[in-house]
């Protein structure tokens, strides 16, 4: 029996993903959730000084994606075949360069940079989102197949904010006929900016699955 740790700290963010694929493998697995005073001494042990990091029968794995990446092809949520898998890496590597885009915006509005705040979400924020979203709603008109089981997967998680639950639904998978990891990295952002911003998704109702 393998054994899986995943340490991140007690929220969403980075470390979301990898646990939404555990719950929806239905995978027992040791959730540590860091506060900022029980990373700093635990910082230098990791493989890139950072977080989240997968310890599977005590072998590190670091780097968000890369975590989802392996967790998925594992548990079956990565693509039926390589061009399908090429396909979800894609959408992953283009939110890569999405985040970059609204980074500014984001590490401002969570108190990280100094900055206006509304200026920098009519300026950075929203072309960024309308760009990527834009390419995200292409791929689910392209693809007609499958629709997500909404009710089977437990997208609830608890944090120091209390519980927090994913309301965003896509109106169909974004690569092949069934769920992959790509589906929920695009959900968990979208609702969490949604929470965010009410605005995020407003014109987009492919991405929305009309909520």
């Amino acid at each position: 029996m393998v054994n899986y740790k995943l340490t991140y700290f007690n929220g969403r963010g980075a470390g979301e993903c990898a646990r939404q694929i555990f719950a929806l493998a239905d995978q027992k697995y040791e959730d540590v959730r860091l506060t900022q005073e029980t990373f700093a001494p635990l910082k230098a042990t990791f493989p890139f000084g950072q977080v989240p990091v997968l310890e599977v029968d005590g072998q590190q794995l670091a780097q968000s994606q890369a975590i989802c990446r392996y967790l998925a092809k594992t548990f079956g949520f990565a693509g039926a075949t390589p061009f399908e898998s090429a396909l979800i890496d894609s959408l992953a590597d283009a939110y890569t360069d999405y985040r970059a885009e609204m980074k500014t915006y984001y590490y401002t509005a969570l108190g990280f940079m100094t900055g206006d705040v509304d200026k920098l979400k009519t300026d950075v924020l929203l072309p960024a989102r309308t760009k990527f979203l834009g390419f995200i709603t292409k791929f689910l008109k392209k693809n007609s197949s499958g629709e997500w089981p909404a009710k089977n997967i437990p997208l609830v998680m608890e944090c120091d904010l209390g519980l927090v639950g994913i309301d965003y639904w896509p109106s169909r998978f974004l690569v092949g006929d069934k769920i992959s990891w790509v589906d929920l990295l695009v959900a968990e952002h979208v609702a969490d900016m949604t929470n965010r911003v009410p605005e995020y998704i407003e014109g987009f109702p492919e991405v929305s699955g009309g909520v």
